[in-house]
């Protein structure tokens, strides 16, 4: 066979030093309004921002690290900032073929979209706070995309023209030659086994220099925590020997702190000091809400100083990252890793305070009267409470020597009453939200502390109000005010139609009526009205506003003396010996009522599930309904409350 000479062109390409991007130009994107000067002077936040393969929820993974940016640099011609994207980290590979194909297929919908920090008034965004990383995502918001390709040598390829002189045509017969090729064949499939070893090796070393960096900022990260060596110890378990997100290992740390913080919070001391507290970044976002909203702090954290908030809204902002007025939770906007729980959580605390003192306020202003004639008791369940009478014994009976003790006569009278749940709630809207609206939302709580204590108010006064004064029905069959004899089953001789006069001539007839009230026996015949006395004499007078004046008159001891017929002489005086209290929930002006002190004999009973003061829930999770349907957190205000008269006698009515 003739020689024949060839010529060959060899093309080599350069290795790539980078790829030039657009990071983020004007416009609007997400709704948001992003102008050429907020974004010229953001220029210098792009320098060393990473780039991973996708947006991620939280924090990112280490796998999705593709690249790293450099030389930022304002654009006037397409009113953006250019940089340099050199492709590094496991995910490096990817960058360089998206980028590839993004140039190659403009029509691709691929380009980048920045994660960032950002200070805004309504749409408009003020000023770049932070950029955490430029990522590759399909259809970006605002102007993200890949330039060109930089090589180390010029960005064209280089053609090199080499002789090369074969001597044998493409195919051959002869074994020498055969047997060459297949050992050339072998030789590549061997180095191909190699370069692959290679790679895993390289590969094996990055992951071995990655646990040595984790392994550097653990330590770092707990030497500067100053936590307890055994807090320390039980965090490095956790993580020693693993890869690990430096987020993860700072949300572990305040965990820890938290715990240390509980756990020690109120016997710190120092030196000769006595016990001092311990704060976190929850007890300083709680006192900045009670402020907001004027609730009071706790005792112990009235000399906290902490930033005031503006309003509502910007509490609300700040910890659900809810831009979007979604009614949801956006990890990435926001701040202190807050969710619409902790939102909801901390309005609530601030809430109940309010509640509780509007509660306490509205009952020092006249609506907490019944506390002075009511016996209040908790109860563990929501069954039926009993108010048990158990009856007297007359006299003890001699016993003669050697005769056998009879049986006393003595039996109960149980009254009972079920529970009833009170409540209601008013919807705080995200519109509301958005309008910050703060002082409306203080003026809520406040009016759900009233309506909780005039509910109690109005509830007690009814007993002597209802049925035209003849209260609700007992046990017994017998109105509970009424003027039958006691002698009768269903008598209690309670109810009077006398009014209050200037004279104690009705308060003496009420309280002897009182007074000689005969206690249980038995509820059977022949012994209603057996009992010995009450000898008990009424220690309340409640009336309504028309009759106070005319009330305070006969019982203020330094108004006695302005009413000269009050006393005569040697007449009964109860001037300093009986406390005046006004209904409010009364409108009859000349009914009122006698009632004697419950530390002596017990009357009415009012009993609570779940405290006196009302509780306060917030619904305001991006999945509750109400969120979901109408835009609205709502705040639910609710009681469980009942109501037992247990004995009529301590009680007297009259109704004029």
């Amino acid at each position: 066979m003739p020689d024949k000479e060839m010529k060959l062109q060899l093309q080599t390409n350069s290795t790539p030093k980078g790829i030039e991007v657009i990071a983020i130009t004007a416009g609007i994107g997400n709704g948001w309004i992003f102008q050429p000067a907020v974004l010229q002077a953001s220029a210098p936040l792009w320098d060393k921002a990473e780039c991973y393969t996708d947006h991620t929820p939280g924090n990112h993974s280490v796998r999705d690290l593709g690249g790293i940016l450099s030389n930022p640099q304002w654009d006037e011609v397409i009113q953006g900032v250019r940089a340099i994207l050199t492709p590094t980290g496991p995910a490096a590979q990817v960058v360089r073929d998206i980028a590839e194909a993004a140039i190659t297929h403009p029509t691709l919908p691929v380009g980048l979209s920045a994660d960032i920090l950002m200070r805004v008034d309504e749409k408009k965004v003020l000023e770049i706070v932070k950029v955490k990383s430029l990522d590759i995502v399909t259809h970006p918001a605002r102007g993200g995309k890949f330039v060109r390709v930089l090589q180390s040598k010029g960005q064209n390829n280089m053609t090199e023209e080499i002789e090369e002189v074969s001597t044998e045509e493409e195919e051959t017969t002869d074994p020498q030659v055969m047997l060459a090729n297949k050992l050339a064949s072998l030789q590549s499939i061997l180095g191909e086994q190699e370069r692959q070893t290679k790679l895993q090796e390289q590969i094996a070393a990055s992951d071995k220099l990655l646990a040595e960096q984790c392994k550097y900022l653990l330590n770092s990260a707990l030497v500067a925590s100053r936590l307890p060596e055994v807090t320390q110890t039980r965090l490095r378990k956790g993580f020693e020997g693993t890869v690990f997100q430096p987020a993860q290992l700072q949300a572990s740390i305040e965990e820890a702190r938290a715990e240390v913080s509980a756990l020690t919070g109120s016997a710190a001391v120092q030196g000769p000091s006595r016990v001092h507290g311990m704060f976190d970044t929850t007890d300083q976002l709680q006192c900045a809400v009670e402020d907001l909203l004027s609730a009071p702090r706790d005792e112990d954290k009235k000399a906290l100083k902490v930033a005031r908030l503006s309003g509502i809204r910007e509490l609300y902002l700040m910890l659900t990252g809810d831009y979007d007025l979604h009614g949801g939770f956006d990890p990435i906007r926001a701040q202190f890793g807050g969710t619409t729980a902790d939102f909801s959580g901390l309005v609530k605390n601030a809430l109940n305070k309010i509640i509780v003192n509007s509660f306490d306020r509205m009952g020092k202003a006249g609506y907490d009267w019944w506390k002075r004639i009511v016996l209040v008791e908790h109860f563990n369940n929501l069954n039926l409470i009993t108010g048990t009478l158990v009856g007297t014994i007359a006299s003890l009976p001699s016993v003669a020597e050697q005769a056998e003790y009879t049986e006393l006569a003595v039996g109960d009278n149980p009254e009972t009453a079920s529970f009833t749940k009170y409540g209601g709630y008013i919807p705080l809207t995200l519109e509301a939200i958005d309008r910050d609206e703060t002082r409306k939302l203080t003026q809520y709580a406040v009016e759900l502390g009233n309506a909780a204590m005039r509910n109690i108010s109005e509830q007690i006064a009814a007993i002597f109000s209802a049925n035209a004064g003849a209260g609700p029905t007992m046990a017994d069959g017998g109105a509970l005010f009424n003027a039958t004899a006691v002698t009768s089953v269903t008598g209690h001789a309670n109810l009077l139609t006398t009014a209050l006069g200037t004279t104690y001539a009705a308060w003496e007839t009420v309280a002897a009526a009182m007074y000689n009230q005969p206690m249980l026996v038995k509820q059977a015949a022949s012994y209603y009205g057996t009992g010995k006395k009450l000898a008990v004499d009424p220690k309340f007078c409640l009336v309504p506003r028309a009759l106070k004046g005319a009330a305070e008159a006969l019982f203020v001891p330094r108004w006695a003396s302005l009413v000269p017929s009050i006393a005569t002489s040697g007449g009964p005086t109860y001037g300093g010996s009986v406390e005046v209290l006004t209904v409010p929930d009364w409108t009859d002006a000349t009914d009122w009522a006698a009632v004697a002190d419950p530390a002596v004999a017990p009357s009415i009973i009012l009993g609570e599930r779940f405290g006196v003061a009302p509780e306060v829930y917030i619904a305001g999770n991006e999945t509750d309904a109400a969120v979901f349907m109408n835009d609205e957190h709502r705040l639910k205000v609710r009681q469980f409350l009942a109501l037992v008269v247990g004995d009529f006698r301590p009680l007297a009515n009259n109704h004029v």
